[in-house]
């Protein structure tokens, strides 16, 4: 089933995300829905709160980039309860968008080496540390797990910028080809 995205103003969007049980109810649905909402979004990855719901679950599709990065051919995870523990490396700065910031994108920096924790999908502990793009976009989802935007990493002036932007997203006016619930101020 296909979800609403949320867009930015909506408040889940700010909250900590919480841990969940592995009795969570219907995981493996919500984890489908999570899925399809994305891809009918054309988007890599979706967090629990993009979709409303507190909760540290992200899904992360990176098999529509096997063209540029081959490695990643068949690449689609969950992560439940996932936590970033450790950021090296270098810093490298790419172009981000957003699902839930629908006509906006900004270079960000981020670090291109993470150690992260993290249940799969069959509720299996992994603890792993992740490099290249990968490891942005877990940085970009885990992000929304602790009440976070791309756009918190940019600039002021960058930001100033955009504020036409966000302002319209707080009227819910948000122009994209998905299906999202807005706040409207």
């Amino acid at each position: 089933m296909i979800l609403p995205i949320y867009v930015y103003g909506q408040p889940v969007l700010r909250k900590v995300a919480e841990d969940i049980t592995p009795d969570y109810p219907n995981l493996k649905e919500l984890i489908v829905n999570m899925f399809e909402t994305m891809d009918h979004a054309d988007g890599v990855g979706l967090a629990a709160p993009q979709i409303g719901l507190p909760i540290r679950v992200v899904v992360i599709d990176l098999d529509v980039l096997s063209d540029d990065y081959p490695e990643y051919k068949g690449f689609r995870k969950a992560y439940i309860n996932a936590h970033i523990h450790e950021m090296s490396g270098e810093e490298e700065n790419m172009e981000e968008g957003c699902l839930s910031l629908p006509g906006i994108h900004e270079n960000v920096k981020r670090f291109n080496k993470i150690h992260v924790t993290y249940m799969d999908e069959n509720m299996v502990e992994h603890d792993e540390v992740v490099e290249g793009y990968l490891a942005r976009v877990m940085q970009h989802e885990f992000d929304h797990l602790e009440g976070k935007m791309f756009i918190d990493h940019i600039s002021p002036l960058r930001k100033q910028m955009i504020k036409g932007k966000l302002n319209a997203m707080l009227k819910g006016k948000a122009h994209c080809n998905y299906k999202t619930k807005t706040v409207r101020i």
